[in-house]
């Protein structure tokens, strides 16, 4: 098979250069490298008081509504995959679903992964790896959450309902997250925040994840009540083969 040096294939967007300052309805869009797409409408904010780019994704306000930021589609098999993002959130009143997902839909995109009072419920159909984060969960952090076809993969610290960062949530708070998928199916996920630098391996699973079919990386915030909720994020990269 031929071979050239473009068989790696990235995606970085650092929000520099641009002022999105916008409202959107529902569909897909593009920001700069990234696309977005949402459950009701929003509104796109430069946040200006701060460096280095950084743009602000309003929800619209009802329960369960939701903005999505994704790339892809990219292929474990062709290489091993590796997706990171920094972001924080206006108020802890929400859910958050960062790293690898084989469903997104992206006219109505539905979380990945959901979790409630102490239960993990996995939405997708195919292959989760990354990270939740969900107010409606008794006690709340991060949690690294790895499933296929519905059903969690467990072991070599990876949990059916999910391996806690004991990240420190308060909002306003920055947080890093990074997901790597290999080519055989087993993946990894480091988090961090500010007052736990730098990034920690919170948990990963030796193998089960889809290989053959097609992940998008995706950073999605969901609204936890009747209430418009921030999604602020200084970067999102993505690398695969």
């Amino acid at each position: 098979m031929p071979q050239s040096q473009f068989g790696t294939i990235e995606v970085f967007e650092d929000f520099l250069g641009f002022d999105p300052d916008k409202s959107w309805a529902t569909g897909q869009f593009n920001v700069g490298n990234v696309f977005v797409t949402s459950v009701n409408e929003g509104s796109i904010e430069n946040t200006v008081d701060e460096p280095g780019g950084i743009v602000a994704f309003t929800s619209d306000t009802g329960d369960n509504d939701n903005v999505a930021i994704f790339a892809g589609p990219f292929k474990a098999a062709d290489g091993p995959l590796v997706m990171e993002a920094r972001f924080k959130y206006s108020n802890v009143d929400c859910a958050i679903f960062v790293g690898w997902t084989e469903t997104l839909a992206v006219d109505t995109p539905v979380m990945p992964a959901e979790f409630a009072t102490a239960t993990m419920t996995y939405n997708g159909t195919g292959s989760i790896a990354g990270f939740n984060y969900d107010v409606d969960g008794t006690t709340d952090d991060f949690r690294a959450v790895f499933a296929d076809a519905g059903a969690a993969l467990t072991g070599n610290g990876a949990a059916a309902n999910g391996t806690r960062a004991n990240a420190t949530l308060t909002a306003d708070n920055w947080f890093i997250a990074r997901v790597e998928v290999d080519p055989n199916g087993a993946a990894r996920a480091y988090f961090g925040d500010q007052t736990s630098a730098p990034m920690k391996l919170i948990a990963s699973c030796t193998g089960g994840l889809s290989t053959s079919t097609v992940f998008f990386p995706c950073l999605m915030l969901e609204n936890r009540s009747g209430n418009a909720r921030v999604l602020e994020v200084d970067y999102f990269y993505a690398k695969g083969y």
